[in-house]
């Protein structure tokens, strides 16, 4: 056994002293979808509901048992790693200094200060995030703290990896797959690093939002790049750059394993899991089994382990969630509508709707000069297919329309 899994197993007993293991559940719905035995590792149901409780608390442990003097410690995270560090600082009863951009909704800022406490002190500095961290990493060269990565450190690293410690002991046997989210890479390095030598025969597979693929670009380049563009909705996985020390351990990834899943259709995973299994995913959480459709054939009669790897979801967000989903599904689409300006014309264009086409959204600028005016309309239904209906009917009868639900720019203006 190498030193690593040793370490890993230690770390995995002391993290009994905060929870005990998170569920290894079986999942019958998605198991006969697929025809596979699938199994979901609950990362959601930590006492921080996420993963990154693991990893805070191993590296604080690791740093006071080499100095117990160091009384402070300082992050820079606006969401799962903030909730993190604050939970382990009160649990080891030290300082923490959480660095928070100042957009950081305050529903995150609320829980973070629950699980620290008295222990934690908030600041919200920056509008972005790189602002934040540079004051965070600021601040710990004044205060002589010690900063806490949220992936690119090895202690870290080794407290994700007992995920898989847990998903051997929970199963009892080696599973075929495991799917693992990746953002920085820390939980995805970690796990792998252990199974890779405690179950041989277990491959894997990887999942990236679509806007932020930095292990696709590491891989592609041999080394950890900064993505030009990166999308933000997967909060929990949108890092621009994989962590140096994660990549060390993935770079022998082969690309055709790491999948990128587009933004929009985890929303329809997150709410599927939501309606049909009452499970709660943050868009991060849901990566892996919104991984899933794109591995059918591999999957069928193997068991396969997807790490769900936070539920930390701002219900706040759940019209954008249903919107995003709608649109990825092809049931709801946004169009400027030239409409005549002459009586009937509204009437006229009602008359064309299905039974099942619902107006969402109607906005009409009228302009007394001219023969036709502006219309923002957007439609709901029930079949994809029905929009394919309502557009002919829109030739047809000559009226002008643009489709503008994929066009980004337009859409973030006007939708």
């Amino acid at each position: 056994m190498s030193r690593f899994s040793r370490q890993v197993l230690e770390t995995t007993q002391a993290l009994r002293d905060l929870f005990p293991p998170t569920p290894l559940q079986r999942n019958d719905h998605l198991s006969a979808r697929y025809g596979a035995d699938i199994w979901l590792k609950r990362e959601d149901l930590t006492p921080v509901r996420s993963y990154k409780l693991r990893g805070a608390f191993t590296a604080m442990r690791k740093v006071l048992a080499a100095d117990p003097e160091q009384s402070q410690f300082v992050c820079a995270s606006a969401g799962n790693h903030a909730q993190g560090v604050a939970y382990a600082c009160r649990h080891f009863g030290v300082r923490g200094t959480v660095f928070m951009p100042v957009t950081t909704p305050q529903q995150k800022i609320d829980k973070t200060r629950i699980f620290g406490g008295d222990t934690i002190e908030i600041r919200l500095t920056g509008d972005y995030f790189d602002q934040t961290l540079a004051a965070a990493q600021g601040f710990c060269a004044e205060a002589g703290a010690h900063f806490l990565s949220p992936f690119d450190d090895p202690d870290v690293i080794e407290g994700q990896a007992s995920v898989g410690v847990e998903i051997l002991e929970q199963l009892e046997c080696a599973p075929d797959l495991v799917v693992l989210p990746v953002g920085g890479g820390g939980l995805a390095s970690g796990v792998t690093t252990y199974l890779a030598e405690a179950a041989p025969e277990t491959r894997f597979r990887y999942v990236e939002p679509a806007g932020g693929t930095s292990l696709t670009a590491a891989i592609a380049a041999g080394e950890p790049v900064t993505l030009k563009k990166l999308n933000s909705f997967v909060d929990g996985a949108a890092v621009a750059r994989i962590g140096a020390e994660p990549f060390a351990r993935l770079k022998g990834v082969v690309a055709d394993h790491v999948l990128a899943a587009p933004e929009d259709r985890i929303c329809i995973t997150m709410l599927e899991m939501l309606n049909v299994e009452g499970i709660v995913l943050e868009p991060a959480g849901a990566l892996s089994v919104d991984a899933l459709p794109g591995l059918v054939d591999e999957i069928r009669g193997k068991t396969v382990v997807c790490v769900t790897s936070g539920g930390n979801f701002d219900f706040e967000r759940l019209p954008e969630v249903k919107e995003r989903a709608q649109r990825f599904a092809g049931l709801k689409k946004y169009f400027i509508l030239r409409m005549p300006q002459r009586p009937g014309a509204l009437r006229e264009f009602l008359s064309m709707l299905g039974p099942d086409d619902d107006i969402a959204r109607f906005e009409y600028l009228k302009k007394s000069a001219r023969n036709f005016g502006s219309v923002l309309i957007g439609i709901e239904t029930k079949d994809a297919e029905n929009f394919a209906v309502l557009t002919r009917k829109l030739d047809d009868a000559a009226f002008a329309f643009r489709d503008i639900t994929e066009d980004e720019a337009l859409a973030e203006f006007l939708i």
